[in-house]
């Protein structure tokens, strides 16, 4: 290594820690209180790096209907992230693919609670779908799809 490559490298890394680092928005998870699986998503989230704040709710279905989240589409858990909410077990990879690509939709949603899915254990043969939800109140669509590797 030449001496000039060393004395930027070095003056870099003395800079890096102090400069600051993008983060992931911060998410706010409504869901039942007695609720295991949704506390396990959650958990998912938290650890790759989102600001995660839980809120136990008396009546999930008053802050779907506030949100406009479909009922055929409802999970068991409503998160809201940067503008968007996240129904049910979606998976992370749809959740980073809708905050980096910013789609105009209101959300994305898995209804139900699919085995396999985020928070429902490991099941290599899980298989279902993340719906987008269009703003406009046109008829969802499939997002992303979970299938068998």
């Amino acid at each position: 290594m030449k001496r000039r490559q060393f004395v930027c490298m070095a003056i870099s890394a003395t800079l890096l820690p102090g400069m600051a680092v993008a983060q992931n928005p911060a998410m706010i998870v409504h869901k039942d209180p007695y609720c295991g699986c949704c506390g396990a998503w959650a958990k998912a989230f938290e650890t790759a790096g989102f600001p995660v704040k839980t809120r136990n709710e008396d009546d999930m279905d008053a802050v779907k209907d506030r949100l406009r989240v479909p009922s055929d589409v409802w999970g068991c858990h409503t998160a809201v992230v940067d503008g968007y909410y996240l129904e049910g077990h979606v998976p992370l990879e749809a959740a980073e693919k809708l905050l980096r690509e910013r789609p105009p939709v209101a959300g994305l949603a898995v209804a139900g609670m699919p085995k396999g899915s985020l928070g429902m254990g490991s099941d290599p043969a899980a298989s279902y779908d993340v719906m987008a939800i269009p703003k406009d109140g046109t008829k969802p669509y499939v997002y992303m799809e979970v299938r068998p590797s």
